[in-house]
């Protein structure tokens, strides 16, 4: 258990004694609100080595990194339950090693005591030998490396910035290096030559007075070592963006030739729909293979941005600011990230505008087709209402033939009996009210079967 760890107890079991007079506590409460110690900076004893390890934990479980923490000295009574908060912190025989958790990488620190021809006078000083891991233990680790950083912090003389300045260049063997005074009363010098050499390592080198604390030594590790880790891994969007490039040429080909045949009718509907859904197939499945890494580039640009206004930078004339040197690097290829996703976004919704515009011929030829089909509609009841009517005409024509008759015979059976008449005179004077009335009756069913309706 460290300091840090130790006071927070000694704190909790002290308020512990205390009556409690408060309503039961959130189930996430306590997780919240420790979430802020979660990753306390180390405190580092100048000269010192601390060595910084990445590596990406896809496909890498706890199991794994907690069974080869359990390689280490020492370490064998090592609990898988330790590593569930994401932070551990392991107190070694003359060394420290933090692991930490994080969602697509695992980070590993090392301090240690820097080897005496490593300070401020050597040139270009070979550190790896100097490590007090067992041998082969770092390339053991579960995961990817992506980053690796040896950072020495020595003492030294700020008075004169140049002249450390000086001893810097020599120390990383002349290279061009990007060096800045960090703090607003200039308590440190961080001096780096960002070149990746062939032992896989990167080289920061921290210059701070003798009067430095312990923790001020720490949170100045912690702040340069988590801007280059941050760094890294937002340009882990760049080679995405580059490989989406002609993928994404070819889809706006593509839809400019839709575009062109709806505005020219040179294609046939079903197939300007079908490249459309193929068109809008790909490009989901470009946004949902690579929206999180998009998303991640930006949240780690922005870690960037926020470690780098943390240093409060002042420069050393005649030498670039770690944090201008970023910016200058970083800065294009956040702007090609953030331009393909722009215009991946800007498919998706182009896709879309022409997937409306073809639906909007669709409906239209549709309602065409509708309308034509109503037309024949009405002109085919118009046929059926004539044809209709006629049929009516003939049916009050025969029933009143029907009915005349039964009159002319009633006619005839009056006068057989010795009735005075003469039957086909008065079938003749009937025949006018038996249409009228055989009409009036027609009308009326119709007018009742209307009223209904």
């Amino acid at each position: 258990m460290d300091n840090s760890t130790a006071t927070l107890a000694s704190a909790a079991h002290a308020l512990g004694n205390e009556e409690r007079l408060l309503p039961p506590d959130d189930a996430q409460r306590v997780l919240l609100h420790n979430e802020v110690h979660a990753r306390p900076p180390a405190r580092i004893r100048l000269p010192a080595l601390v060595l910084l390890l990445a590596v990406s934990n896809e496909g890498v479980s706890r199991q794994q990194e907690w069974e080869h923490l359990r390689r280490l000295p020492g370490q064998e009574g090592l609990t898988l339950e330790q590593l569930q908060g994401n932070f551990l912190r392991l107190r070694l025989p003359g060394y420290t090693l933090k692991w930490e958790r994080h969602t697509e990488f695992t980070r590993y620190s090392l301090v240690q005591p820097l080897p005496a021809h490593a300070v401020l006078g050597g040139r270009d000083p070979e550190l790896l030998s100097h490590l007090v891991l067992p041998q082969q233990w770092l390339a053991g680790v579960p995961g990817r490396t992506f980053c690796a950083i040896k950072l020495a912090m020595v003492h030294g003389d700020l008075s004169d910035p140049s002249a450390r300045l000086a001893e810097a260049l020599e120390w990383f063997g002349d290279q061009p290096v990007a060096a800045s005074i960090m703090g607003n009363n200039g308590h440190s010098m961080v001096v780096t030559d960002f070149r990746l050499r062939d032992n896989g390592f990167e080289r920061m080198l921290v210059i701070a007075p003798p009067e430095t604390s312990e923790t001020r030594a720490g949170r100045v590790s912690q702040r340069v070592l988590e801007l280059e880790t941050y760094r890294i891994m937002a340009l882990r969007g760049l080679p995405v963006a580059k490989d989406l490039g002609p993928e994404l040429a070819e889809i706006e080909r593509q839809l400019a030739d839709i575009t062109a045949d709806l505005e020219h009718k040179s294609s046939t509907d079903q197939v300007l729909l079908d490249t459309l859904v193929a068109l809008a197939a790909r490009v989901e499945k470009a946004m949902a293979r690579h929206v999180y890494r998009f998303s991640a580039t930006r949240a780690y640009d922005t870690l960037v941005g926020q470690r780098i206004s943390e240093l409060r930078e002042q420069p050393i004339p005649g030498t670039q600011t770690i944090g201008e040197f970023m910016r200058r690097r970083l800065s294009p290829a956040m702007a090609t990230v953030a331009a393909t996703e722009r215009r991946l976004s800007s498919l998706s919704e182009r896709v879309a505008r022409a997937s409306a515009l073809l639906r909007t011929r669709v409906d239209i030829a549709a309602e065409g087709q509708n309308q034509q089909l109503l037309e024949k509609l009405t002109r085919g009841q118009e046929l059926q209402l004539r044809l209709q009517s006629t049929v009516e005409g003939l049916s009050i024509a025969a029933i009143s033939y029907y009915v005349i008759s039964l009159l002319l015979y009633g006619a005839k059976a009056l006068k057989s009996v010795g009735v005075p008449i003469h039957p086909e005179l008065a079938a003749g004077a009937l025949i006018p009210v038996v249409l009228w009335g055989v009409w009036r009756t027609t009308r009326r069913i119709h007018e009742k079967l209307h009223a209904d309706h």
